[in-house]
């Protein structure tokens, strides 16, 4: 059943795929569609030096706590861990295995950064969307995040020399998905969690692709309760996930992602956490490890949206 509700554009589709979901025919033939996200937010959280009324309380080591009206710089020095040196740890781990990452990309980080998102292209990663400001953007004006659509996406292909065609927000508002099919240029939207498959809806007038996104296999489980209180049980969670996947995928192949941060999954405690997890992964096969820009373009070849 699908239904309207009040006050929002996003029907809920509580049916989807059913019990018989597509076959994905992943490239290869493979049971699982592996896709590791590496967030890269630093610089473009809440702080007065963005002109904010405080400081940010979200995904940091001390979570719940005040945001204060002035410079906070025990938070800021968290966040700039990310950027200084949990980067380039996580980035080490996937080119000395040769793996891609997406990055979601927030356009004021990157603005900030130029040399890691140069970085990010150099090594062949995906630079997604992921926001101007790395905000909740519920109650920000339509006007202002149309604007700010545009501004990320001009920055992103600034930045790294290539325009990103896949979109996540994570705080979204009602208007978010409307303002990014109308603004145009995208394969994919990733701001859902509602399945294991891509899947289509009916945006701006015309179908568009959804690539879901996750919220548990994800290193902010660290930052919020409850959550990972250790690197192991993020290992066994993420090692979990992917062996019941793989053994679902013989009859009915999915797609499972990973989400990351540079600041969480940075620290050397959490990225001998991810390491463990690289390692479980390279012991198999009929895996396919790839982008989210490859999932969109494989499923809207392969099952193309009927009009």
């Amino acid at each position: 059943m699908t239904i309207l509700a009040a006050e929002t554009e996003h029907p809920r589709d509580f049916l989807g795929y059913g019990p018989t979901p597509p076959d994905p025919r992943w490239p290869g033939g493979a049971r699982l569609a592996l896709s590791f996200v590496l967030n890269y937010e630093e610089g473009a959280e809440n702080t007065v030096l963005n002109g904010d009324a405080g400081s940010e309380q979200y995904l940091h080591e001390v979570p719940g706590g005040p945001s204060r009206p002035e410079r906070d710089l025990s938070t800021e020095t968290q966040f700039d861990y990310g950027a200084r040196a949990g980067v380039w740890r996580i980035l080490r781990l996937f080119k000395e295995r040769d793996l891609p990452l997406t990055i979601y990309g927030v356009g004021r980080a990157l603005e900030l950064n130029p040399t890691v998102a140069r970085a990010f292209a150099e090594a062949g990663h995906e630079v997604a969307s992921h926001g101007w400001r790395w905000i909740d953007y519920r109650n920000v004006p339509e006007a202002v995040e149309r604007a700010e659509i545009a501004r990320c996406v001009e920055v992103i292909e600034r930045t790294t020399g290539q325009k990103p065609v896949g979109w996540y927000t994570g705080r979204i508002s009602l208007r978010t998905r409307r303002l990014v099919a109308e603004h145009g240029g995208f394969l994919y939207d990733s701001d859902s969690y509602a399945d294991d498959l891509p899947y289509y809806v009916r945006c701006a007038g015309r179908p568009l692709l959804v690539v879901p996104y996750t919220l548990d296999n994800n290193d902010m489980k660290f930052a919020v309760p409850p959550g990972f209180t250790s690197g192991e049980g993020f290992t066994r969670h993420l090692t979990d996930s992917f062996d019941f996947l793989m053994r679902e995928g013989a009859k009915a192949p999915k797609m499972m992602s990973v989400g990351l941060h540079c600041r969480l999954a940075g620290r050397p405690g959490r990225a001998a956490a991810l390491e463990r997890f690289l390692e479980h992964v390279a012991r198999h096969r009929d895996v396919w490890v790839c982008r989210r820009a490859e999932i969109a373009r494989h499923w809207l070849a392969t099952h193309p949206a009927q009009e």
